[in-house]
C-alpha cells in the first residue's frame, strides 16, 4: 500500500479564497458606484443591477469551492463544526471565524435577495444590503490573518487595489451625499485609498506576517501516532505500522517489514510530505521493540535519515510516539 495524498484540495482552497475576494471586492464596488443618475450615463442601470445580481452569484460560488476544499484537505483538517461555528477552529480562531461569519452573511443576503419582490419590503431589502459591507470587512480581515499566501506580494497587491478602490469610493459616495463637490470631492477619495492601502500593507507585514511552516523540511521532530498491522502466514509474515507525523513538519509514515521464522527478507520505507505530496522512499535499516530506523531518497536524490520511537502499548496502536528526520 501507498500512500497517496495529493495537494490539489490545497490548492483549491487557496485559488477559492482568492477569487471569491476578487469577486466580492467588485460586486461591492459596483454597488457602491450605482448612486444617482450621474454615474449611470454610460451603462443602462439595469444592466449594472444584473451584472451586480450575477456577481453575487458567482461569489457564493467560489465561497463552497473553498469551504469545500478545506473541508476535504488534510494539512488542517477542519470538523464540520469548525466549519459552521465561529471561534471553535484550532487554526487560528478568530480569524478563521471572520470568514465563517462572512459566509453566513452571504447566505442571509442571498435569502434576502430572493424574497426581494415577493415577502419582503424594498426599504428593508435596501437596510439588509449595507451587510454587504460587513461581509467585505470580514472576508477582507479573515484573508489578511488566516491566508498562507497573505504575505506574498501578488496577494498583498490583490488586497491593496480592492481596499483602496473600496474606501475611496466611501469617500466618495459620502461625500456626494452631503452635496460636496470641488477639490474635496477629488482629494478625499485618493487620501482614503492611500491611508487604506498603507493600513493593509502595515498589518500583512507586521502584526498578520505569515511563518510558514518548513516546506519539505530537512530536520524535524514531530509527534508520532498510527497503528500496527500484522499478516503472519506459516512461512512468512508481513508487519506494517501506518501513521502520522504532526509539528513543525506534518508527514505520513509507512514501514513495511517482510519476515520469515528465521530473518527478516525485506523492508521498505515510505515518507510522505504534507501539504507538498513529495514521497521519500527507501528501506528501514535497523528495527527496536518500539521504533525503528530508516533511510530514504527525495525525487532529486536528497537523503533523508528516519528515527522513529513509540510508548509499549497492550494494543496495536502507536501512542506517545516521536519521529525525528535529518539530512
Amino acid at each position: 500500500m501507498h500512500l497517496t495524498s495529493s495537494p490539489i484540495d490545497w490548492y483549491a482552497a487557496r485559488a477559492g479564497g482568492v477569487v471569491a475576494y476578487v469577486l466580492l471586492s467588485t460586486v461591492v464596488a459596483i454597488g457602491l458606484s450605482m448612486t444617482g443618475k450621474k454615474s449611470m450615463k454610460h451603462w443602462p442601470r439595469f444592466a449594472l443591477e444584473d451584472v451586480h445580481r450575477f456577481g453575487g452569484l458567482l461569489v457564493g460560488t467560489f465561497v463552497v469551492i473553498h469551504v469545500v476544499a478545506v473541508a476535504i484537505d488534510a494539512y488542517l483538517p477542519f470538523s464540520l463544526t469548525s466549519l459552521v461555528a465561529p471561534l471553535v477552529s484550532r487554526y487560528r480562531p478568530i480569524w478563521t471565524g471572520l470568514g465563517i461569519v462572512a459566509a453566513e452573511l452571504l447566505l442571509a443576503l442571498a435569502f434576502t435577495n430572493h424574497y426581494r419582490s415577493r415577502r419582503i419590503t424594498y426599504r428593508f431589502w435596501r437596510r439588509a444590503h449595507y451587510v454587504n459591507f460587513v461581509v467585505w470587512s470580514a472576508a477582507t480581515l479573515h484573508g489578511l490573518g488566516s491566508g498562507t499566501d497573505r504575505s506574498t506580494a501578488w496577494l498583498l497587491a490583490i488586497y491593496a487595489v480592492a481596499v483602496g478602490t473600496i474606501c475611496a469610493l466611501i469617500a466618495w459616495r459620502v461625500l456626494r451625499r452631503w452635496r460636496r463637490s470641488g477639490w474635496l470631492l477629488r482629494l478625499a477619495p485618493v487620501g482614503a485609498a492611500g491611508v487604506a492601502v498603507a493600513v493593509v500593507g502595515a498589518l500583512a507585514l507586521g502584526p498578520l506576517r505569515f511563518h510558514p511552516k518548513p516546506w519539505n523540511a530537512a530536520s524535524f521532530r514531530d509527534a508520532l501516532s498510527g497503528q500496527i498491522l500484522t499478516d503472519a502466514g506459516v512461512t512468512k509474515g508481513i508487519i506494517s505500522m501506518a501513521g502520522n507525523g504532526t509539528g513543525s513538519q506534518r508527514v505520513l509514515v509507512r514501514a513495511d517489514l517482510l519476515f520469515t521464522p528465521q530473518r527478516l527478507v525485506s523492508t521498505d520505507f515510505q515518507m510522505e510530505y504534507l501539504p507538498s505530496g513529495t514521497l521519500c522512499r527507501g528501506t528501514v535499516t535497523k528495527v527496536h521493540n518500539y521504533g525503528f530506523e530508516a533511510t530514504c531518497r527525495l525525487p532529486d536524490g536528497r537523503p533523508r535519515y528516519v528515527h522513529a520511537q513509540w510508548k509499549p502499548s497492550a494494543t496495536r496502536t502507536v501512542q506517545g510516539g516521536v519521529i525525528t528526520a535529518h539530512a
